[in-house]
């Protein structure tokens, strides 16, 4: 069998060939990428640099002396120099979650109170915001005015909304009192609005009030990427609104409220502005969310050990439900996929 052998210098340029001045060129350029590359290695990090530096100082620091706090016994009689604050290690901890003693089930009732007025307040400004932006997707004259009025509450300075409405609750010159028992006589005494029992109900509206319009904006947007051809396949083929909402709308929504849910649980249950604005330093039992509750272990019994365990305890929660939720949340778009 012959073999057939090819030289080692077939294929090769003959000697004294020189390469095509463009390619050359070309490879030049690229070799200059490389070194300006090279030179210029750090301009990214310079341009993320400011915001990791106010990132570290705004929020880690603070977080990091929130944690120490929570391992002292700091008190109004170390103030003045924290470092001779003693250590007690879970001491703090201990105290704030023993049920036996006033603190822990003070602790315990606010938690409570916080986890009803969150579930009805992101319920309630869900549902209300859904509404809006599906009674508002199809085009009509005035949709434009409708939608404007929708956002004033989320437009308007949050101080001056709650303010308003500490006005309005008010027992005796207050507007809802004079409508339900002076216009409509529907109650023959003046209620309490802003203390007691009513209190909790007072917040909540105030809430949903501030909440629903960001709910509604966020599903509003979400709308938008549903083509409509789709809502007019399924009314030819006789899909009522209640199944275009139910099929159509709430399942192609699905990215829009997993993310609106969390946010708005995360914002409520952090909620310190309404209850603060609204009742001052001395809010009711039925008004002792667990921010406002935290601020006043800390800042009026000058307590900040006992107040930063609590805080460090509220951080681990809500990252732990956060992390439940996203969770949940990832699997069931795997089983979806």
């Amino acid at each position: 069998m012959a073999i057939t052998t090819t030289p080692a210098s077939a294929g090769k340029p003959p000697r004294g060939h020189r390469r095509p001045a463009r390619h050359r060129t070309g490879q030049g350029r690229t070799g200059q990428g490389r070194t300006a590359r090279r030179a210029y290695w750090w301009f990214p990090y310079l341009i993320v640099a400011p915001a990791v530096i106010l990132e570290i100082a705004i929020h880690i620091i603070p977080m990091l002396t929130g944690v120490w706090m929570s391992f002292v016994k700091l008190t109004k009689f170390f103030i003045r120099n924290w470092a001779e604050a003693p250590w007690i290690g879970l001491g703090n901890y201990q105290y704030a979650i023993d049920i036996n003693t006033a603190v822990g089930a003070s602790l315990v009732h606010s938690f409570l109170i916080t986890c009803a007025y969150t579930v009805i307040v992101v319920g309630a400004s869900w549902i209300l915001g859904m509404a809006a932006a599906v009674a508002l997707q199809k085009a009509f004259r005035g949709r434009a005015v409708w939608r404007t009025i929708f956002l004033i509450p989320y437009a308007l300075p949050m101080y001056a909304g709650i303010i308003t409405w500490n006005f309005m609750f008010q027992r005796d010159t207050g507007m809802f009192n004079h409508l339900l028992v002076d216009q409509l006589h529907l109650m023959t005494s003046r209620p309490f609005l802003l203390i007691g029992g009513n209190a909790f109900g007072s917040l909540v509206v105030v809430s949903i009030w501030r909440m629903w319009p960001f709910a509604f904006l966020m599903i509003m947007a979400g709308l938008q990427s549903i083509p409509t051809d789709i809502y007019e396949a399924s009314a030819i083929d006789g899909a009522s609104p209640w199944r275009q909402w139910r099929t159509i709308t709430v399942p192609m929504l699905g990215s829009v409220n997993k993310v609106l849910i969390l946010v708005m649980f995360l914002w409520v249950f952090n909620d310190f502005n309404t209850p603060y604005v609204l009742f001052g330093n001395g809010q009711p039992p039925s008004g002792d969310l667990i921010s406002f509750h935290i601020y006043n272990a800390s800042f009026l019994s000058w307590d900040f050990g006992t107040g930063a365990a609590m805080s460090v305890m509220l951080l681990i929660f809500l990252l732990i439900i956060s992390l439940i939720y996203l969770y949940f949340i990832n699997r069931s778009g795997d089983d979806d996929a």
